[in-house]
């Protein structure tokens, strides 16, 4: 299975580490609350976790610092030199169809992959496959964007369109997929997850960040701002009302553990 030829371009060309470690507030805000709620449903350390779609290894470069084992498993053969380089197992891979065993790791991260598979029936294969390897009783997590939270944003040309379609053709990159909120648990259900949890990262802030950096010119906007992020987006999670402000969404699944068998057998 091949990605869209743009998607290998688009990254080819762009500097997705720098996209959440570059010290900017609003890829900040993204990595902390991400790294948070992972911790919330991760076993501990030692677990083995497999970042599918982890890029050149941000996250997994983290869990790894904190005693995880982590292989990140990525399409773009640029982002599994960035990973090695930083001294993580990694190799290239598609969401769709993992060339590992079943059961072999304790958590699965598809942190990536589900912007860039605008068919549901890709996206459905990448589900079961992170069901497959993940170990009964163990998380799937997985990130999406939010096609309401457009609407947020009055600069957007293409905001409309999101909501109505969750698509965005792009110019200057990928086409990207945007979900209903009630869609990603639905996905998580139907390839045999179970115990689903959906968060906002970014909370009812993204837009408000966004708005600031135009105004100020920085990207940077101080750790009051920062701060100030974080604590609306951490006030939201408990409010499922206020997660279409949320741009990017997490959601935490588990793979059911076997039932014992009855009196019976």
């Amino acid at each position: 299975m091949a990605l869209l030829p743009d998607i290998t371009a688009f990254y080819d060309d762009g500097d997705e580490a720098g996209r959440l470690t570059s010290g900017r507030t609003v890829g900040t805000v993204e990595l902390m609350r991400t790294q948070e709620i992972l911790r919330a449903h991760l076993p501990p350390p030692p677990a083995s976790v497999l970042d599918v779609g982890g890029g050149p290894g941000v996250h997994a470069r983290l869990l790894a610092d904190s005693g995880y084992r982590v292989l990140v498993v990525d399409p773009v053969e640029r982002h599994v030199r960035q990973a090695r380089a930083q001294g993580l197992p990694a190799e290239v891979g598609d969401a769709r169809s993992l060339d590992l065993a079943d059961g072999s790791f304790d958590a699965v991260l598809l942190l990536g992959p589900l912007y860039h598979l605008p068919d549901a029936a890709d996206r459905a294969r990448a589900w079961r496959e992170a069901h497959r390897v993940v170990a009964p009783g163990g998380p799937v997590a997985a990130a999406a964007l939010n096609r309401y939270a457009k609407l947020l944003d009055l600069h957007s040309t293409a905001a409309l369109e999101i909501a109505a379609t969750g698509l965005r053709v792009r110019r200057d990159g990928p086409t990207t997929y945007y979900h209903d909120p009630a869609e990603l648990p639905a996905e998580a259900h139907r390839a045999g997850l179970e115990g689903v949890s959906l968060h906002g990262l970014h909370g009812p802030a993204f837009e408000a960040l966004r708005a600031e950096e135009r105004r100020t010119g920085t990207k940077d906007l101080g750790e009051r701002a920062l701060e100030s992020a974080l604590a609306a987006a951490r006030f939201a999670d408990t409010r499922p009302e206020l997660l279409v402000a949320s741009l990017h969404l997490l959601a935490v699944a588990r793979r059911p553990r076997p039932r014992p068998a009855g009196p019976n057998g």
